[in-house]
């Protein structure tokens, strides 16, 4: 037999930036990104959210102007691509094949860059457009959610569902860089501004526990949407975040545990399950509710740390006994997540507020019984 072996390390580099009026003419976030790549005019593809184009009306005036002042560092290819807002983005794949279209007729190449405006959805189904096309074209991300910005919007994963199954089409591939804006987020829906806190209380409980003792007692300004908290919640949720994918030694998930997806197996069965009604964060949330009470039904937590969990979960605002977890099929849903995985299952539970273990089976019976506490809306006492 003849054999080589080969083995060789990349380093990934890229900023995430927390900034407000990032298209303002003397802003130079953007243009100090675009610097990293080199001398310009970069050409750049915008690719706007429609949800956030009807929110923000002005804002392809705002890029062109910007365009215009910085001429010597970017090129705006236009006109730039609007694409459906939410879950439909992520699921029908003309917003994919539209990107695929521009890059064709437009000459977007490996040395280009897509500049995507939008929610947690379009930045994941665009993502995985940029990554596939000529392998790799280069990314900056603006997320425009709460959710995007702490959360699906800074990591390196990129997905559009399939055939009904949610991120079944995807990759890993780093953005060039991320902006989050907050000025985006003053017109959000209440609902998509509590939605993004889920991702916030997740890895506080598994990774942070000074941090959840901070969103316990913040949970009333956090419902309000007061922007100091906000801000702050976002911020140490995205550091987290970037902390394990950093430091975990499997940035891109070739093991089974998968410790940022506590509460996951089960949010994105009740997504599906509610026919993409329910948000993603709103999923979450139903999911940590779910192994939180798990936990304590296994004598892994105590009662004091359910009561507070319930207490921030429903403090910010969410509902934690929908409809969809009538039809939520504990085995199929473990075994699909198994499926997800690659390997054998590997569910996150804890250990304390701020501390989590993983462990290969799940006790069916007695999920089943915290499924059924949390639909009738019995908490332990």
């Amino acid at each position: 037999m003849y054999q080589i072996e080969q083995s060789f390390t990349m380093n990934y580099a890229f900023p995430v930036c927390f900034d407000r009026d990032t298209l303002a003419p003397e802003s130079t976030v953007l243009t100090d990104i675009l610097g990293r790549a080199g001398e310009g005019p970069h050409r750049i593809l915008p690719v706007i959210d429609q949800n956030v184009l009807e929110a923000h009306p002005d804002i392809v005036d705002r890029l062109q102007l910007y365009a215009e002042v910085h001429g010597d560092v970017l090129e705006l290819i236009d006109p730039p691509l609007i694409v459906r807002g939410g879950e439909i983005s992520k699921s029908d794949p003309i917003e994919v094949d539209e990107f695929y279209q521009r890059t064709q007729t437009q000459n977007i190449d490996r040395h280009s860059f897509a500049l995507v405006i939008g929610g947690g959805a379009v930045v994941d189904a665009i993502g995985y457009a940029a990554a596939t096309a000529h392998r790799g074209i280069r990314l900056i991300r603006m997320p425009t959610t709460v959710l995007a910005q702490n959360d699906a919007g800074i990591g390196v994963k990129n997905a559009i569902n399939y055939r009904g199954r949610k991120n079944y089409l995807g990759t890993f591939a780093a953005p060039f860089a991320v902006i989050n804006d907050f000025d985006f987020l003053s017109t959000l829906p209440q609902r998509d501004k509590v939605s993004g806190i889920a991702e916030a209380i997740k890895v506080a409980l598994i990774r942070d526990g000074e941090f959840f003792n901070w969103l316990y007692e913040n949970r009333g300004p956090l419902a309000e949407f007061a922007q100091e908290p906000t801000e702050r919640m976002i911020t140490r949720c995205a550091e987290l975040h970037l902390n394990h994918i950093r430091s975990s030694g499997d940035p891109f998930e070739q093991g089974s545990a998968r410790p940022l997806d506590f509460g996951h197996w089960c949010a994105h069965r009740l997504e599906e399950l509610s026919g993409s009604e329910l948000r993603h964060g709103e999923a979450v949330a139903i999911g940590i509710a779910l192994d939180s009470l798990y936990s304590y039904l296994k004598g892994m937590i105590g009662i004091e740390s359910v009561e507070r969990i319930r207490s921030t979960l429903e403090g910010v605002g969410f509902t934690l006994n929908h409809p969809a977890l009538e039809s939520l099929d504990i085995h199929k849903a473990l075994e699909d997540f198994r499926e997800h995985l690659g390997g054998k299952l590997c569910i996150t539970l804890l250990t304390r507020e701020g501390a989590a273990i993983e462990v290969n089976e799940i006790d069916h019976h007695t999920m089943e019984e915290c499924r059924q506490q949390l639909l009738g809306g019995v908490w332990p006492e």
